[in-house]
């Protein structure tokens, strides 16, 4: 273990300040508050309500078999970070990985990001000429809402390639109509490139290409993301602190204008801990409503407002060679449900077992749909049927499944989500200060986790007389696996903002009280 033992040694006076910390949620965010503390010489205790650590970060096994929910390369540009996890794992724990992920679509894979040489060429001459005269049909008669994110890329690549590249995958995410998605998420994502600068970055050798590449390898735990979170669990309860498992929180007690204790079950029974301080990743809504006494009916009305999207996996396993050089594909194909594959085994070999590895098939859902809903057995067998309608994997080459759901693994964007934070942070702010939401769900904010880490770092030294503004550490509009000579500072990416109007009587969309 490569620990720093050092530990900023804080004055006694900022040590008892720094007593009586408790932290809801064992993902990234708590356990790095834990964590931060546990440097400075103070204990905490950390709720969390699941048998497994990590969050969305986590690792789940099945029979020795272990996925990634979602995938986490682990690269950032935030330094107090990428120290944390060095400091955790040993360098042949913390791998270096290759990166390669693809598009597929009819029967093609297609270069991820866009290469216009390969996306072209792969659609053929004919398909590649519509596109061309497409991309020339919007530039003299461009979309007439490019407010959205449908009519923002449709003008900068024509609709021919915003159809087949663009719509469907970014439909199947976030389960609205691509017109009812914000164009500044394309803006950010895309990386402000267009057809027409790709061409000429293809053709010309001399054209100095401005638009900056992904990055072309990342750092990995061995065992998965979990394998970062369990040594970080292991490290603070060796330094003291507390982490029950299985504790869900059903209670945030406040009086005088502060918090004073919170309560979770364990076991069928309540238990109740004084707090000086909480640190809550637990999502922002489930705090408002844990809050005792209850928050007025508007602050309510506000947590209520916020709604997520719900993640699965469909995990099969099958021989090796049945794999792919990828860490994961996206998959365009609107004839299927299915939005990504990973090859566990690409991203570290020792996920999955000799001589055969495990495709992990991500659909986006909400919970209580009829996929979220759906038995193991049957979303097995539906994976297994879209693999064999897309002509990757023979059903008969399927040797086993596992299911794995997270709920409210995004925060969605609506138009009244900014206004709807603004409610809960101005009310935390007069009745509860010593109450700091960290991390993605904490904050309602689509971080990465490196960006949840950080603004958990930076609670910990506010909770040492520090004066951050953590609600200011912000997704910034760089993607973040850029960079360039002027501007190394993007560490996050941002999510779409969806106006409210998407969001039907009838639609399945479930809401932060689901």
């Amino acid at each position: 273990m490569t620990i720093d033992e050092k530990s900023d040694a804080p004055t006694s006076e900022a040590a008892d300040a720094a007593q009586g910390v408790v932290i809801i949620g064992g993902g990234p965010a708590g356990l790095t508050a834990a964590y931060e503390l546990s440097k400075r010489g103070a204990t905490s205790v950390v709720l969390e309500a699941s048998d497994v650590v990590g969050g969305i970060s986590q690792t789940a096994e099945r029979e020795g078999w272990r996925f990634d929910i979602g995938g986490h390369r682990f690269f950032t540009k935030v330094g107090e970070v990428d120290q944390v996890w060095h400091e955790l794992l040993t360098p042949d724990e913390f791998m270096v990985r290759p990166r390669l992920s693809r598009i597929f679509y009819k029967g093609k894979f297609f270069d991820y990001p866009l290469k216009a040489s390969n996306a072209l060429g792969n659609l053929g001459i004919i398909e590649a000429f519509r596109c061309v005269l497409s991309y020339l049909w919007v530039r003299i008669h461009p979309p007439k809402d490019t407010t959205t994110f449908e009519g923002w890329v449709a003008s900068r690549f024509g609709w021919r390639l915003y159809r087949i590249f663009f719509k469907t995958y970014t439909e199947k995410v976030w389960g609205v109509p691509a017109t009812e998605i914000q164009a500044d998420w394309a803006a950010q994502r895309i990386k402000n490139l267009s057809l027409a600068k790709a061409i000429i970055n293809a053709l010309s050798p001399f054209n100095k290409n401005d638009v900056t590449s992904l990055i072309e390898e990342f750092h990995y735990p061995r065992y998965g993301p979990g394998m970062m979170w369990e040594r970080c669990r292991d490290v603070v309860i060796e330094r003291g602190s507390t982490v029950l498992m299985e504790s869900p929180v059903e209670r945030v007690c406040h009086a005088g204008g502060r918090a004073t204790s919170v309560v979770y079950r364990q076991e069928g029974t309540e238990v109740e801990l004084p707090a000086d301080h909480v640190v809550s990743s637990m999502p922002i809504s489930q705090l408002v409503r844990a809050m005792d006494p209850p928050v007025p009916a508007e602050v309510r009305a506000a947590a209520d407002g916020l709604a997520y999207r719900d993640f699965l996996t469909i995990a099969l396993v099958v021989p090796e060679e049945v794999g792919f050089p990828d860490n994961w594909i996206y998959v365009h194909a609107p004839e299927v449900r299915l939005g990504r594959i990973q090859n566990f085994g690409q991203w570290s070999p020792w996920m999955v077992k000799d001589g055969r590895t495990c495709l992990g098939l991500e659909y986006f859902v909400f919970e209580g749909d009829d996929l979220w809903t759906m038995a193991d057995d049957d979303l097995v067998a539906l994976g297994t049927r879209e693999l064999a309608a897309l002509g990757l994997v023979d059903p008969a080459q399927v040797q086993q499944g596992y299911v794995v759901r997270v709920p409210k693994a995004y925060p969605m964007y609506d138009d009244t989500y900014r206004d709807n934070v603004e409610i809960i942070k101005d009310w935390l702010a007069a009745n509860a200060p010593n109450v700091y939401p960290v991390g993605r769900n904490g904050m309602h904010k689509y971080n990465n986790q490196d960006h949840s880490m950080f603004t958990a770092m930076l609670t910990v030294e506010n909770i040492f007389g520090a004066d951050h503004d953590i609600w200011a550490v912000n997704v910034e509009e760089e993607y973040h696996e850029e960079s360039s000579a002027d501007d190394q500072r993007g560490t996050g990416r941002d999510a779409p903002e969806i106006p409210r109007t998407a969001f039907s009587a009838d639609h399945p969309l479930r809401r932060g009280d689901s």
